[in-house]
């Protein structure tokens, strides 16, 4: 009954620790678990019927096995090599604390090199130049991604918040991955890498911002500055403590990028290199740390080493494709909207012809799509999520067309009345392919095929707004009016210029599409790669019935160089408008692509 009673302490005290740990940190139950179990394995040893000396040693044995175990147990404070976590605010900025219970990192553990695709895709989007941007040949285009202004400085702020909610934390006493030495050291590395390769190819590349400003535009410096800041938010507290941090850090960055964008500041490819370099300086810094701390200043250890789309299949995405689909646009001939009578006195009541009825023939060639992308699972199967995509449709020949254009104005300006009055008059190509700005969200749905493997699919409805693709044109120059004394003879001008200075900006041509509801689906395959990222190609379909309206007003300019002839046109019944022309086409767009992903 001795022995008996002497095992059963034995066997109390050792788990005394165990119950310690639970008690103060509760995710550590699996571990428990696992210390329990080796415990009930060696019960049943039997005792020796006399004492012995192994017999003494047996409770130290049998407590060895539970302490190797429990790797996440916080020992009591004052324990030879012990560790208590500290409780509230922590501001020791420069004092080295380690939990001897986390294992060191390797440098290859820490590199994923989701950086690298990121960056590549930016390199083909900017060789790709013409679906984002306009003929640089024609001098007088406007170098400009977006048409409509948007102008906003929050960008210059949200790069950094997810650095600054990571100090925050650390501020608080949330633990993270790293001490404050380890951490300020592996930042600061971070961030010297990345400046390096930001500046190093910004200023080797010299590629021209979309506002005309500098030649420093690709990579984006803002954008690689927000997603550096979200990956040491990653590593610190979505990979360690939950990977909500990482969704919402990815995120924030992601919406630094489309500003940047939306700015006019940058090109898309800028913000998909920028977002590259940000995240593989981050892996290449945290990394070359690991090398010089090695298991120095290390708090916790990460959850998992790769998701698992077979129980956590909720992501946020960025995803870069190709979008085919329509790719001829033929609007019907212009309708020049004239009065039946022509206003004219000796009018026999006979409507007036124009020649120039040509139907407007447009062909697009194959889009660019960028996006962001997130779901949440109920379960392995189902869940609901959101689309953002943006997809540019570059127009064959319409650079071509404002040139021809812009020479059959200069050839009018050569008439004698004219050049005595028109000063400049000058076309400018405000865009030259179609953007499409769709929003869509829906059910989302996944069949594991592994822990590492999944394919997906969706059904999504949204709405669907194009940017307008014109033409617009300048004018300067003396108003004129009628000639009273004009008879027609050989040296006079019906019309002569006066003293008073005119100008006026129209649209010349311009192409728009109605706003509209839209359809999505697709398919996709997902592997799970590593620390939470995982890597996907997809097929999507996009569905929208649109109606497009073209409008070609070549003589606005006259309203303002004979305001008199314009006005007694008006009082006879004839109101100078431009021709319209307009189709209603549904379309069907595929877009084939990859996506960087991070489950949660």
């Amino acid at each position: 009954m001795l022995k008996v009673t002497r095992a059963l302490l034995a066997i109390v005290v050792s788990l005394m620790p165990v119950a310690m740990a639970m008690a103060q940190e509760p995710a550590d139950s699996l571990v428990v678990d696992q210390a329990i179990e080796v415990v009930d394995v060696a019960e049943p040893v039997a005792e020796p019927e006399s004492p012995s000396p192994v017999d003494s040693a047996r409770p130290a044995e049998l407590a060895a096995p539970v302490k190797a175990l429990t790797l996440n147990s916080v020992p009591d404070e004052g324990t030879p090599g012990g560790y208590t976590p500290h409780r509230g605010a922590d501001f020791r900025m420069f004092k080295s604390v380690t939990n001897p219970n986390t294992k060191p990192y390797t440098f290859w553990q820490d590199q994923t090199w989701v950086g690298l695709p990121l960056f590549a895709a930016g390199w083909i989007a900017k060789s790709e130049k013409e679906a984002f941007r306009q003929n640089y040949n024609n001098p007088n285009t406007k170098i400009r991604l977006i048409k409509y202004n948007f102008h906003s400085e929050i960008d210059n702020y949200t790069q950094y918040v997810p650095l600054a909610l990571t100090i925050g934390l650390h501020m608080g006493g949330v633990e993270g991955r790293s001490d404050w030495p380890r951490f300020w050291a592996s930042s600061a590395m971070s961030a010297a890498i990345m400046a390096g390769l930001v500046n190093g190819i910004k200023y080797t590349a010299k590629e021209m911002r979309p506002d005309g400003s500098t030649r420093n535009s690709w990579p984006s410096g803002h954008t690689a500055t927000a997603f550096l800041a979200a990956t040491i938010l990653h590593k610190e507290y979505g990979l360690t403590r939950s990977p909500w941090y990482s969704a919402g850090a990815y995120t924030l960055a992601t919406a630094t990028g489309v500003m940047r964008v939306l700015n006019n500041r940058h090109w898309i490819s800028d913000v998909l290199s920028g977002a590259g370099i940000g995240i593989l300086s981050v892996e290449l810094g945290y990394g070359i740390c690991d090398l010089l701390f090695k298991g120095r200043g290390l708090l916790r250890n990460d959850i998992a080493m790769h998701p698992d789309l077979s129980k956590n299949p909720s992501f946020f995405a960025v995803s870069m494709g190709i979008g085919i689909g329509n790719r001829h646009l033929n609007l019907p001939a212009f309708d020049y909207h004239l009065p039946e009578p022509s206003g004219d006195p000796d009018d026999d009541g006979t409507t007036i012809e124009i020649d120039d009825t040509n139907p407007l023939n447009l062909q697009f060639r194959a889009a660019t799509a960028v996006g962001a992308e997130a779901a949440y699972f109920f379960n392995p199967y189902i869940g609901v999520g959101a689309r953002l995509r943006v997809k540019s449709m570059p127009i064959n020949g319409w650079s071509s067309f404002a040139l021809s254009e812009n020479a059959y104005l200069q050839e009018y300006m050569k008439d004698p009345e004219m050049q005595n009055s028109v000063s400049h008059i000058a076309l400018t190509i405000e865009s030259d392919h179609i953007t499409e700005f769709a929003f869509d969200a829906g059910a989302y749905f996944n069949l594991p095929l592994s822990s590492r493997w999944a394919l997906g699919s969706k059904l999504l409805f949204g709405r669907s707004v194009m940017d307008d693709i014109d033409v617009n044109a300048s004018f300067e120059g003396k108003e004129m009016k009628i000639n009273g004394e004009y008879d027609g003879s050989e040296g006079s001008q019906w019309l002569i210029p006066t003293d008073n200075d005119v100008s006026c900006k129209w649209d010349y041509v311009n192409v728009s599409a109605s706003n509209s509801m839209k359809l999505g689906s697709g398919l996709s395959l997902t592997y799970a790669h590593k620390n939470s990222f995982s890597l996907r190609v997809f097929c999507d379909y996009d569905y929208a019935r649109k109606t497009f309206k073209a409008t070609y007003n070549p003589y606005q300019f006259i309203a303002h160089l004979v305001p008199e002839f314009v006005e007694g046109l008006r009082q006879e019944g004839w109101e100078m408008q431009p021709a319209t022309s307009s189709l209603r086409k549904s379309l069907h767009q595929w877009v084939f692509g990859g996506a960087l992903c991070v489950s949660f």
